[in-house]
């Protein structure tokens, strides 16, 4: 798959010109499922691959492999890790939420880590990413509900899939191949641009939703 470059952006300092390079989009995925060797996870892998061969960075959260305790109001954020944590989902541009449809409902591991943050969404992408039978619809509407609570913005479509889609750890199915190369372009594209627009309103003074978050974290 080859991806057009990213725009440089030129700035002129007297006589001299410098060109700066745009950071590359940081992607946060988070793996909502407590299954060794998930559907989930491989779909996610395959979407990895390409937002690397698209320049983007990528963090994985498996939280089979890396689980959190159960959030506490009073304990959670003087905990050991947290401020780690914490400063993986500040770096992120982008929050790929993926989870498995358990009773038309997020997973419990992806609700407790969505309510470990609250601010440290705002302004950001959510890519909701849904294993079900049942299309996931219901998943992916709390997903956005959360996104709305939280001042984020959300893809206006998710991913979907069955296990039926999936064998021996590879997508078999053409459908989702290409539902997964347009979840892949869309991320890249609209995350950007809302990463560079979300910078500008942190260095900005206009009464935009994002001033109330302007500390010195967020803004630099």
């Amino acid at each position: 798959m080859r991806w057009p470059a990213s725009p440089r952006v030129t700035a002129r300092c007297g006589r001299r010109e410098q060109v700066k390079s745009p950071a590359p989009l940081h992607i946060l995925a988070v793996v909502g499922t407590l299954t060794r060797d998930s559907a989930l996870s491989t779909v996610v892998g395959h979407a990895m691959k390409d937002w690397k061969t698209a320049g983007c960075s990528v963090d994985v959260l498996d939280l089979e492999k890396e689980p959190l305790a159960l959030f506490n109001p009073d304990l959670t954020r003087i905990q050991p890790g947290y401020a780690e944590l914490k400063a993986r989902v500040d770096a992120a541009d982008v929050l790929i939420l993926a989870t498995p449809d358990y009773h038309g409902s997020i997973s419990g591991a992806l609700k407790n880590f969505l309510d470990y943050f609250w601010h440290e969404f705002a302004g950001k992408l959510f890519v909701t990413m849904v294993a079900s039978h049942e299309k996931g619809l219901t998943v992916a509407d709390q997903l956005r509900t959360v996104a709305r609570q939280c001042y984020a913005w959300t893809l206006p479509y998710s991913v979907a899939f069955s296990h039926d889609d999936l064998k021996n750890g590879k997508i078999v199915s053409e459908a989702l191949k290409r539902r997964v190369e347009m979840m892949v372009r869309d991320t890249r594209v609209y995350g950007e641009l809302l990463a560079r627009q979300r910078r500008a309103d942190l260095r900005g003074h206009e009464p935009g939703f994002m001033a109330r978050y302007k500390t010195g974290a967020n803004a630099s």
